[in-house]
């Protein structure tokens, strides 16, 4: 095995193609199929020298195999007799003819952009999981996971509207202050200020409100001071508790925060858990139904309601599309637009300098 210097190794690692890399950094390098050639071997470079050293013997094994002469073997050839073209057909290629299936001509960046800005007013219908989600929550709890976009808070304004005609309270859950203080002035806008309040920890406005507006954190510790005794008016008359970004769940450190709400949650009310990127909803409402009193309903697709799409924009300030297709469309396989793909060779070189190329 050589014995290389940090330069010796450096320009080394330049000097060898990104699917060579990928190999060496397979085991090295966490993620490192993100990374471009740049990042990868500077990762690679700043291994401790026990691991460098495994790394010089991986490369130059590599290398050598990338090297060596390939051997062809010869079939031995057939006694069998050929037979003369027909005057009549015209001889054929010995390989099957291969079909080509062209790509898509790619997307343009004005296709892109297409249709962003202020839509055309129309008059508003519900979709039917709303509606079905409005009505499961007369009886069941709910988990709506759905796309962004897709009309999450119009089942909850509607619950919480059916709550207050029912004079029952409702407490409305983010993870963070910002979120609760953005949802307060939206839900006042709605409701009205005298029927919103909010309970942050640097916040408490109209604390006896029929709507309140919390963080997890905040309804989490409501619970326990009932679960030992000191029963609040709100949590003794509470008909819906609604729990936003419940994809939470499985933050390793706050996650358990939404755990032992929902274990807390008094039988009497109605859980409305809403996110659009939980994994396993399936399991997470099986899970609800096991350890509370009445049944919970999923309510789970993928089709979005707004596009989904995807640009790159360069350090040059030029932006592209991301892959070929306009649109993101759940389980499709992308290929990169050329234009991206070209910006991204111009950047790699750009930023690898001519130092270590040849």
């Amino acid at each position: 095995m050589t014995k290389m210097t940090h330069d010796q190794l450096s320009r080394l690692l330049y000097d060898q193609p990104v699917r060579l890399l990928h190999r060496l950094a397979k085991g090295r390098v966490p993620r490192f199929f993100r990374m471009g050639k740049h990042r990868i071997i500077q990762t690679l470079l700043e291994l401790p020298p026990n691991k460098r050293t495994r790394l010089v013997g991986d490369l130059e094994r590599m290398i050598q195999e990338r090297t060596k002469p390939k051997l062809s073997a010869k079939r031995p050839a057939r006694s069998k007799p050929q037979e003369a073209p027909s005057k009549a057909t015209a001889p054929t290629s010995s390989k099957h003819p291969t079909t080509e299936h062209p790509l898509e001509p790619a997307t343009s960046t004005e296709e892109l952009l297409e249709g962003i800005g202020v839509p055309i007013p129309k008059t508003f219908k519900p979709d039917p999981w709303q509606e079905e989600a409005i009505e499961q929550l007369a009886n069941n709890d709910v988990i709506v996971s759905v796309p962004t976009g897709s009309g999450k808070t119009y089942v909850a304004i509607e619950a919480m509207r059916r709550a207050i005609e029912a004079d029952r309270t409702v407490i409305y859950t983010s993870p963070l202050k910002a979120l609760s203080n953005t949802k307060m002035t939206e839900f006042s806008q709605v409701f009205g200020p005298e029927q919103v309040g909010i309970l942050t920890g640097d916040r408490r406005d109209n604390p006896q409100a029929p709507i309140l507006i919390m963080t997890t954190e905040i309804l989490r510790n409501l619970l326990y001071d009932a679960a030992s005794g000191e029963i609040d008016l709100r949590i003794d008359t509470l008909g819906l508790v609604i729990l936003d970004e419940s994809q939470f769940i499985a933050d390793p450190e706050r996650g358990v925060v939404w755990e032992e709400t929902i274990i807390f949650c008094p039988s009497q009310s109605r859980l409305l858990l809403l996110s659009a990127s939980i994994g396993n909803p399936d399991e997470i409402a099986a899970w609800i139904t096991s350890i509370r009193s009445t049944p919970c309903h999923l309510i789970h697709h993928r089709n979005r309601s707004v596009p989904l799409r995807a640009a790159y924009l360069d350090p040059s300030g030029k932006l592209s599309p991301l892959f070929r297709t306009k649109d993101i469309t759940h389980g499709k396989a992308f290929a990169i637009h050329p234009e991206t793909k070209r910006l991204f060779t111009d950047y790699e070189t750009q930023t690898t300098g001519p130092r270590y190329r040849r």
